[in-house]
């Protein structure tokens, strides 16, 4: 199965929110949707889950419109929208039901990811008995309980303790592993590396970056190396604004072309104390951080 959001366009009044916005995410893998508050996250989502039409472009599934009373969709949203004044079963049974689950079938399926999520104990609480912790997994049975085809996490990991953090990473392999489609929103670029296989990067509602995530840090330019030294004062000074200092006290530089990665290397190992010279490799972080850019603060 390949879920595709295809020129999708959005507006609210006067103020456009999304471009042009494209993408596809396969069934048994993890795809990772990216961007600073207010770059478009949301609304992509909320209109992939129909809350709202997009003005223009597609939502399609292997090639087709969505059909959304044949694919289920599962949500674990950012701000948690259970009610904590009211008992976890009742509220879970609830929410299968809405999703065409009859009573019976709900309770059944319900139970077991009590018990797979270590909650059983908590079936008959109210769920502000609950620790943020416990109340989160609570809102993961909402988006699993009805076995989707299409599973959207948004910062799933979000207050979770480690322990609680490899249970869901866990349970998130598992619907990889069942041929779902698994679509994560995080800032966590950790969370996005382990898991995804391709992503996209938006930037103030147009998709700023795209692809498998292996290709996009491979063919990342290789312009900038990393030197470890004792004395940094005089590289700085021979290399002026081509050379900042890192968090970790080392120094890069960067490169006026790729193609004196060699030559300049050599100038430093025989003109200066370094102990290390290496290229510079990137982290989804350093690649979020070129292309996410500026963005509003509403999403």
């Amino acid at each position: 199965m390949i879920l595709e959001l295809k020129n999708i366009e959005k507006s609210f009044g006067e103020k456009k929110v999304l471009t042009g916005v494209s993408f596809k995410a396969e069934g048994g893998k993890a795809f990772g949707l990216l961007g600073r508050n207010g770059a478009g996250k949301t609304t992509s989502i909320r209109i992939l889950m129909d809350v709202f039409p997009a003005n223009s472009g597609e939502v399609l599934i292997d090639g087709k419109p969505i059909d959304y009373s044949k694919i289920g969709i599962g949500y674990l949203p950012e701000e948690r929208g259970l009610y904590p004044k009211k008992i976890i079963i009742d509220q879970l049974t609830y929410f299968a039901e809405l999703k065409g689950m009859s009573r019976k079938a709900a309770v059944q399926s319900i139970d077991h990811w009590l018990d797979r999520l270590g909650m059983t104990e908590y079936r008959n609480k109210r769920l502000d008995t609950l620790s943020k912790g416990n109340q989160q997994k609570i809102q993961l049975i909402t988006a699993l309980a009805h076995n989707p085809d299409i599973v959207i996490l948004d910062e799933p990991f979000s207050g979770l303790d480690p322990v609680n953090a490899m249970l869901l990473k866990d349970v998130v392999k598992e619907q990889i592993a069942k041929g779902k489609i698994v679509l994560f929103s995080s800032h966590q670029m950790s969370y996005i590396e382990e898991f995804c296989d391709s992503i996209a990067i938006l930037n103030k509602g147009v998709v700023a970056l795209q692809g498998d995530l292996h290709d996009i840090k491979r063919d990342y330019p290789r312009d900038r190396l990393v030197v470890r030294t004792e004395s940094p004062k005089a590289i700085m000074a021979d290399f002026g604004s081509l050379c900042t200092v890192m968090d970790n006290g080392d120094l890069m530089i960067r490169l006026a072309d790729v193609s004196e990665k060699k030559s300049v290397m050599t100038r430093l190992v025989e003109n200066y104390d370094v102990d290390e010279v290496r290229v510079f490799e990137p982290s989804l972080n350093d690649i979020f951080v070129e292309y996410a850019g500026d963005a509003a603060k509403e999403d």
